[in-house]
């Protein structure tokens, strides 16, 4: 980046420690918070989608939704999440290939499942060996949203549902007396006062999924552990800026990023909760009133 960084082997002191910090694997290393941060805001309007669809699926009436949205909130939360991390990139990504392996290889004599390998034919693979490099990391990304999404809208429609049931009664039979139709006491009632009870458990749901995301890793992303693990890493006088091992100051300066973006979700969860508190028959709200 800098004209004396030329020569990595003539630096020392802080013109070396300028030039190692501002190396390609570096940039990449710093990138890799963006991406973390903009996985999580990605994430979460899809899992409460999801998480929304699933609590509103548990109220149905009708008892396939009903047994659906139960079954989905039941399943996931029995089951280790790493193992839902793993299953569900793979099985959407064998689900979409063998969709397009139907539709353009129609005339594919041979088994797809062969052994433990799954073949399809070269122009249904996901994406295709031809796409460049940002091709292949972003559709990772994606199955990788959708695995969180998966997991953490199941907790969610956990959350919401308990939410919808902690609105008082009273409001939904007040509206059922004025005449509202159930699909407008639901959507005019139920939700807007149902997001102040569920709040607490969605904020939990947050600092979860942050706590998470080094999960990326294990899901082939390059992520800020992977980049910290290889920076950190041992090297020796065959690279140019060779070091000892410094893995712990680099897993260090994740940790102080985990804190931070901790504390920053505190305080803005601590005034979403005031705001959504006006108003409201809570602990919260009466303390408003009253002030």
């Amino acid at each position: 980046m800098f004209d004396f960084c030329a020569d990595p082997k003539s630096l020392e002191g802080a013109r070396w420690m300028v030039c190692y910090l501002t190396t390609g694997k570096h940039l990449l290393f710093y990138q890799s918070f963006l991406l973390v941060i903009g996985l999580m805001l990605v994430t979460v309007p899809c899992a409460l989608g999801m998480g929304f669809a699933g609590a509103l699926a548990a109220r149905s009436s009708v008892a396939p939704l009903r047994w659906m949205g139960k079954g989905y909130a039941a399943l996931v939360r029995g089951v280790p999440d790493i193992a839902f991390f793993l299953f569900v990139p793979l099985a959407l990504d064998q689900g979409l290939e063998w969709l397009r392996h139907q539709a353009k290889c129609p005339d594919w004599d041979q088994p797809i499942r062969q052994g433990n390998d799954f073949v399809v034919c070269s122009a249904a693979k996901l994406p295709l060996s031809s796409a460049p490099q940002w091709v292949h990391e972003s559709y990772g990304i994606i199955l990788a949203i959708a695995a969180f999404a998966f997991v953490f809208g199941a907790f969610a429609s956990y959350v919401l549902s308990g939410a919808m049931n902690a609105v008082p009664r009273a409001q939904l039979e007040t509206a059922e007396a004025y005449g509202m139709s159930p699909r407008q006491t639901t959507w005019r009632i139920l939700v807007p006062q149902m997001w102040i009870y569920a709040l607490p458990g969605l904020s939990n749901l947050w600092m979860v999924l942050i706590k998470a995301t080094p999960l990326l890793f294990i899901l082939g992303i390059e992520d800020i552990v992977y980049w910290g693990r290889e920076l950190g890493g041992m090297k020796t006088q065959a690279y140019d800026y060779p070091h000892a091992d410094w893995r712990l100051w680099y897993f260090l300066a994740l940790l102080v990023f985990y804190l931070l973006l901790t504390k920053v979700s505190e305080v803005f969860l601590a005034r979403l909760t005031r705001r959504l508190s006006h108003g409201q028959a809570t602990m919260a709200g009466e303390e408003m009133r009253r002030a």
